[in-house]
């Protein structure tokens, strides 16, 4: 590990030992900042949640991006006591388990299991309690910086996923994994290269679409859940939340199964609503005009 991501390791420990309600508090702070700033993260939030609840009048919606915006600022600062701590002690900030039934079960059926993660409340959280259950590969892209993939195994330690590469003959071992009964998590509201994806609605507006998670359910029988982690309030921790697929998600006509998908996450998305990563951009494509250009 080179010098100065092995510093940023111990920077890591040392202010994981601060209280959570600390660390988020601070995240609210520089939300509400890109908030006054009105900069790029607080125009696409603000774009997002106007497709998304267009029924809201101006002051509540409003509201709703003040919110979102400090909600994505916890989500930037509380990673230091996810990482810092170190996993189990981590994990002790897990509150309460909805839904623990439907996993325990799709692992004892042997047909392989499909966590479908939303960006959504604390996502790396969730990989600590999922990799304590059973063994687990995940999808990804590398980070754009290469000296973080140590960094990431490092803090990770013993609860860390087998990482598989978002390309190609990358996805091989998922297969695989999954033919033998194991237990693959995807973010499935990963914005698809160009031309890998379908369209299907997401809150009332088409979005590009990922293709593989379908694909891969379809093709091997696994049993899809959507997961993700709540944040409670005051700092307290953190709520998981497991919810079955809906219906469709299999179907051999794509625009069928993405459609499914994105309802898979909207119902997530539902359940905590300001704690999705609305600045994410998944409005965009060669299908329609972008919202984003301001």
């Amino acid at each position: 590990m080179r010098p100065d991501i092995y510093l940023i390791y111990l920077l890591l420990r040392l202010f994981g030992l601060l209280p959570l309600r600390w660390l988020q508090a601070v995240g609210a702070g520089l939300g509400l900042l890109a908030l006054k700033q009105h900069g790029r993260m607080a125009r696409d939030t603000a774009v997002n949640l106007s497709i998304a609840r267009p029924d809201l009048g101006e002051p509540t919606r409003a509201a709703l991006v003040r919110e979102a915006l400090m909600e994505s600022g916890k989500s930037f600062t509380e990673i230091v006591k996810i990482w810092g701590a170190g996993a189990e002690r981590a994990l002790g900030l897990v509150r309460e388990v909805r839904g623990e039934a439907l996993f325990d079960a799709a692992l004892a059926s042997g047909k392989g299991v499909i966590i479908a993660a939303p960006h959504l409340g604390c996502w790396e959280l969730l990989n600590y309690w999922l990799c304590r259950k059973t063994p687990m590969a995940i999808l990804y892209r590398p980070p754009r910086i290469a000296a973080v993939e140590p960094l990431l195994r490092k803090v990770r330690g013993a609860l860390a996923p087998e990482q598989v590469r978002a390309e190609g003959a990358g996805v091989r071992p998922l297969y695989k994994r999954l033919a033998s009964g194991g237990t693959v998590g995807i973010l499935p509201d990963q914005k698809p290269r160009s031309g890998e994806g379908e369209w299907a609605p997401f809150f009332g507006r088409e979005a590009t679409t990922m293709v593989l998670l379908p694909r891969l359910a379809a093709r091997t029988g696994s049993i899809v859940l959507f997961a993700f982690a709540e944040r409670v309030p005051r700092g307290e921790g953190y709520c998981i939340h497991f919810l079955p697929a809906p219906e469709g998600l299999t179907d051999a006509d794509l625009s069928r199964a993405c459609t499914a998908l994105n309802r898979g996450v909207e119902n997530c998305v539902n359940l905590a609503f300001a704690q999705y990563q609305w600045h994410y951009k998944r409005y965009t494509g060669g299908k329609q005009p972008s919202p984003y250009d301001h």
